[in-house]
């Protein structure tokens, strides 16, 4: 019997399956293997997804029902069946939407509800006020608020408008120039307060270090302006809140220290060299709480950690030489 080839029906099946594994991770997209596998699985979970979805709009339902006939004095299940006994053909679906955005008409059935659970007559006719409220499309809600570049012309034209309208003077000064007027409020100004004019980083600067622009020498910029340069040249030491609290500990004076951090900030290995070098006692805190259990001087231990600290491991070994 002759050989009968099915390449071409092979390949369209492959190809078949390959496309709808299309977008799936690794090799999941091109092995025809593992796409066959991940299909199969994604169709499993495709399948238990209906049937989930199903029921979480079913629950949600429920609860905006439940919601809405709590307002009038019904639980979910009296609403219900009090609907039902009302001959009411309403899904769930439709009372949740009537619960969740027409609270009129949901009062009118809830008390249709009532009447059938209480077992009066049910009304076939209700009269109820309502205005159908169409939602307003969201181009035009658009339009109401102008873009930014109609509200950038908008200022534009507004800030032209007040420069080119005239100045307004007191009635009393009519006779006068405007000229006049400006210039002597120009020297009332000078004469009763003098201003000290300053680059915005070196206000920001002053700012990080506590002090006032006027308190700096002449400025050497433009018309006088105080420079950045000038502003530090003023100001205080500027240490960490770590290397604050280490000065403390050490007794150290943090003017007699060189910042080497950012911007010049003093660091705390800035202060523990200074205070190597003023002869003071720098050790961990661990050192010190072993030194303060194994009852040892820390004048009296050599450090041999960074900077010269003292370590635990010097405490140990000369809590060893003192027995």
């Amino acid at each position: 019997m002759a050989r009968s080839p099915r390449s071409v029906h092979a390949r369209k099946k492959r190809r078949k399956v390959l496309k709808q594994a299309k977008g799936y991770r690794a090799t999941k997209n091109s092995s025809y293997k593992r796409a066959k596998e991940q299909v199969w699985k994604s169709g499993v979970y495709a399948y238990e997804g209906r049937k989930q979805k199903k029921r979480d709009f079913r629950s949600l339902w429920i609860q905006r029902i439940n919601a809405g006939a709590r307002e009038h004095g019904l639980s979910y299940s009296q609403f219900i069946h009090g609907v039902k006994l009302a001959g009411i053909d309403l899904d769930r679906k439709i009372l949740a939407d009537l619960a969740a955005t027409e609270p009129a008409l949901f009062a009118a059935v809830a008390a249709q509800a009532k009447n059938a659970l209480e077992g009066n007559p049910v009304e076939t006719n209700i009269d109820v006020e309502w205005t159908p409220t169409e939602p307003q499309p969201r181009t035009a809600a658009k339009k109401q608020t102008p873009s930014r570049s109609k509200r950038n012309k908008q200022k534009r034209e507004s800030f032209a408008a007040t420069a080119a309208a005239p100045p307004a003077f007191r009635e009393d000064r009519d006779d006068e120039e405007p000229e006049e007027v400006e210039e002597s409020g120009q020297v009332e100004a000078t004469e009763g307060s003098e201003e000290v004019e300053a680059t915005e980083a070196a206000e920001e600067k002053a700012d990080d270090l506590g002090i006032e622009v006027e308190d700096a020498a002449e400025g050497s910029g433009e018309e006088g302006r105080v420079l950045v340069e000038e502003a530090e040249e003023q100001g205080v030491p500027n240490p960490t809140d770590a290397a604050a609290e280490k000065a403390e500990d050490l007794d150290v004076d943090l003017e007699s220290v060189e910042g080497t951090g950012a911007e010049g900030r003093i660091t705390v290995e800035d202060v523990e060299t200074a205070a190597d070098e003023q002869g003071k006692v720098v050790a961990t805190e661990g050192a010190e709480e072993k030194a303060g259990e194994l009852g040892v001087n820390l004048e009296e231990v050599e450090g041999t950690g960074a900077h010269g600290r003292i370590t635990v491991e010097d405490v140990e070994k000369a809590a060893k030489a003192n027995e």
